[in-house]
């Protein structure tokens, strides 16, 4: 589904930016997806760390066809041993527990999430074990389509704007502000399209 701002954003980001105007007309057909509920959006990232995707895939199905729904409530009623039968590490297992009980006890309450800043929400993410700023980024641009999170630990994200903002030279963090600086309130999008230049095909998360 298309975010409201994304034809808005595109437009202002072509219009300003050479770059971008390529990017955009090259891969005009596509937007950022969702795949909606907060609690297994976050639980599918920890299941698919340090895994293939494939992988990661066979060891979701088991976990939620053992735990129907796959709400906080039903994860926290669970057990280290029926989690693990389910292929998680005893590591990820903890993770796990710790991101039910978050949203369960309200330290993670979705229906607040539009009154609160970016770097708020990634702080509040990040306090769950097995979350870091990378994760909570892309699930704010994934799951929340927030318009202007811009990701510079992100590989794909600093080689693309090393290809195409410095001649392939490597670029830091302060540099990469720099020139995303230029592209808010739409760094979001920005970064998308960077991405789609190295993969056309549009990632899911």
């Amino acid at each position: 589904m298309k975010p409201r701002y994304w034809t808005r954003a595109t437009q202002t980001l072509a219009a300003s930016d050479a770059v971008m105007k390529k990017l955009i007309t090259a891969h005009k057909t596509l937007t950022v997806g969702s795949r909606g509920d907060a609690f297994q959006t976050l639980s599918r990232a920890i299941v698919g760390q340090q895994i293939s995707v494939k992988a990661a895939q066979s060891v979701w199905d088991r976990f939620a066809a053992a735990h129907p729904g796959v709400t906080p409530e039903i994860v926290c009623a669970s057990s280290v041993d029926r989690l693990r039968a389910c292929g998680l590490s005893g590591q990820k297992s903890a993770y796990l527990f710790d991101l039910a009980a978050h949203f369960r006890d309200g330290r993670l309450d979705a229906t607040q999430w539009k009154k609160l800043d970016d770097e708020t929400l990634i702080t509040l993410l990040t306090e769950v074990k097995g979350i870091g700023r990378w994760t909570a980024e892309m699930f704010l641009i994934f799951n929340l389509a927030r318009p202007n999170v811009f990701p510079v630990a992100d590989l794909g994200l600093q080689k693309a704007m090393t290809l195409h903002y410095n001649r392939g030279r490597k670029l830091t963090p302060q540099k990469m502000h720099r020139i995303g600086a230029a592209w808010a309130p739409w760094r979001s999008v920005a970064t998308w399209y960077l991405w789609r230049s190295l993969d056309p095909i549009p990632v899911e998360y």
